[in-house]
């Protein structure tokens, strides 16, 4: 059997089983998981580094649709993330979800996600590829209900803003095929004018959504709230964002030829979820809220260097993404070790943690500097790559948006380490220390590669980004190095991260306390309304979507009552009052002589009065 069937098949039934246990999975299967999910890394590996594309085709469907699946050099590292992503979530949920009441729904449904997106990124065809994507819309929702007593609503939240995305996506497909003459994502090559521009978004908006940009993102701070915290590792930060910029890097490199409006567009969505995401992200209270907010806006980056089409920007975004899963990942399991330790992840019962949790400390620290953009660390390259391209495009707007965004989460992050680990101290220190040994493993191999990719940034941009791309755009940067060195945009970073650390300590001293260090930008005169409007979900389409249709819906019934009065009520009505009137018309002429003569007088008496 192919290795490419394997790494689907696997997880699938596997996942299936654990579904099939009414019980908890106990410690017997969580080994099994951590071995499973382990044994997938290493088929990867086997494969690894193909000289040739590795293809597995199978007649299908019986219309000249086959079941084609491709492990080449572009998707190889988006598996090999997705697979090490869950060998690390379940080694950390060990010990996290051991007392939860349905880990195994939770257990059966992450495996049964992980074999959905090998399958998504190994399909090459757009018809398999929609129906291993669709199918983690099901497991999408299956992990948010898994969770505590309000996670039905944000499950159907997610259900139906994500469904919303993926219909499009599907609608996108549907007109590639018409355009293409094929759904084999190998042969498809458009142009972005007429019906293809209308294929161009409507795809696009599925990548987005999967991804989490805005306008598809107010689930996930919601889900923050409400499922199991390994969810939000595997699909905010991972899996989600891998899938979304996999789809979103091969429709706008592969699939078509992209003009300079969609370039505008793609890069317009990127800017507009970097600025719109960091605000959001400064003014949480709450740790796992703020980070959902960074992981969102961490997205507009990779969407603003992929929209350039400048190859140092494009190349950029994808290492803006591998870093920005590894951080996100390990400020996630932080969240989650410190919420096992003390029971909460509010801001305002938190407090002092560094002593008594020096390597969760040290794990946020240097992810947090990392999403950050502090100079040697990954985020910052790749960041600096990024804003080296979209200075290329001119247009300067898009360069603001991202500077704009780099500061926003640089106090984000200085407000969120001064509250939790600095500060006043929570009330029982005392009992509080560093996770379990299968929690903080994870924490730390996330933050010694993020330290590794800052160091040696030409590991990743060279073995696994430059090989990925195609060849045109393969050769135009292989000659791209980047080389730390004291120019005018590390300056203006520099300069940024002074602004952010001011900025701090001017909101600590005025309002007294690390929480509400960002009150003076909350309470700026044009932003105090923006963030009303914000808080009241005035800009939530799910919210506004909910309300529209509540009048559309009393405006139908009302319509639907009025349908129904004309037929059962007036329409017999009117029928009983020509059958009664119809006993006049006897056939006498006396009384069709008396009904004229009585409207005569009518007439007589309606003109008399009119002239009198």
């Amino acid at each position: 059997m192919s290795i490419l069937l394997l790494l689907i098949l696997i997880p699938a039934l596997y996942g299936a089983i654990l579904l099939a246990f009414p019980a908890n999975v106990k410690s017997f299967w969580e080994v099994i998981n951590v071995a499973i999910s382990a044994f997938l890394g290493y088929l990867v590996l086997l494969i690894w580094g193909p000289p040739q594309p590795i293809s597995f085709i199978r007649a299908w469907a019986g219309f000249g649709m086959d079941f084609q699946l491709r492990f080449g050099q572009f998707n190889q590292f988006f598996i090999a993330a997705i697979c090490g992503a869950v060998f690390l979530i379940v080694l950390y949920s060990f010990t996290f979800m051991l007392k939860h009441p349905r880990n195994n729904q939770f257990y059966g449904f992450l495996f049964l996600t992980e074999a959905m997106a090998i399958g998504a990124v190994l399909a090459n065809n757009l018809v398999i590829m929609l129906f291993f994507w669709e199918a983690m819309l099901i497991t999408l929702f299956a992990m948010i209900n898994s969770g505590n007593g309000g996670s039905y609503k944000t499950a159907v939240k997610a259900f139906v803003i994500v469904g919303l995305a993926d219909l499009c996506l599907m609608f996108g497909i549907g007109i590639v095929e018409a355009q293409a003459k094929t759904t084999v994502m190998t042969d498809i090559h458009l142009e972005t004018t007429g019906a293809g521009a209308v294929a161009f978004v409507l795809m696009f908006i599925g990548a987005m959504a999967k991804a989490g940009a805005i306008p598809f993102h107010n689930w996930i701070p919601e889900a923050s709230k409400d499922a199991p915290l390994p969810f939000m590792v595997l699909l905010p930060a991972a899996l989600g964002k891998l899938l979304g910029i996999y789809l979103a890097t091969r429709i706008v490199l592969e699939f078509f030829t992209v003009s300079i409006g969609m370039k505008l567009f793609v890069m317009s969505i990127g800017a507009i979820t970097i600025v719109v995401a960091a605000m959001m992200a400064l003014i949480q209270t709450d740790f796992k809220r703020a980070l959902s907010y960074c992981t969102i806006s961490q997205v507009g980056y990779m969407l603003l260097g992929i929209g350039t089409g400048i190859p140092i920007a494009i190349a950029g975004g994808l290492f803006q993404m591998i870093n920005q899963v590894i951080c996100e990942c390990c400020l996630f399991f932080v969240g989650g070790s410190v919420e096992k330790q003390t029971g909460t992840t509010d801001l305002k019962r938190l407090g002092g943690l560094w002593k008594d949790m020096p390597l969760t400390f040290l794990c946020f620290a240097i992810s947090g500097a990392a999403v950050s953009g502090v100079p040697l660390f990954g985020g910052f390259i790749s960041k600096q790559m990024i804003f080296d391209g979209v200075l290329q495009t001119n247009y300067r707007i898009f360069f603001l948006a991202a500077v704009l965004g780099a500061l926003f989460t640089a106090i984000t992050f200085l407000k969120l380490g001064h509250a939790i680990f600095f500060g006043k101290t929570v009330s029982n220190q005392n009992e509080i220390k560093d996770a379990h040994w299968s929690m903080l493993t994870p924490m730390t191999l996330l933050a010694l590669g993020t330290i590794f990719f800052g160091v040696d940034h030409s590991f990743p941009f060279d073995y696994l980004i430059k090989p990925s791309l195609g060849e045109g755009l393969r050769e135009a940067v292989m000659d791209i190095h980047y080389v730390f060195s004291l120019s005018q945009l590390v300056w203006f970073t520099f300069f940024t991260l002074a602004v952010a650390v001011i900025d701090h300590a001017i909101g600590v001293r005025l309002s007294g306390n690390s929480i509400g260090s960002s009150d003076h930008i909350r309470n700026a005169p044009v932003l105090k309304s923006v963030y009303g409007l914000a808080e009241r979900q005035i800009f939530d389409p799910y919210v506004q979507g909910k309300a529209v249709g509540r009048y559309a819906a009393l405006g139908l019934y009302w319509i639907d009552r009025g349908i129904n009065w004309i037929y059962q009520s007036l329409i017999p009505a009117v029928a009983d009052f020509i059958s009664q009137a119809r006993r006049f018309h006897n056939g006498l002429y006396a009384n069709y002589l008396a009904w004229s003569l009585g409207g005569f007088l009518c007439l007589l008496i309606y003109f008399v009065g009119y002239f009198k």
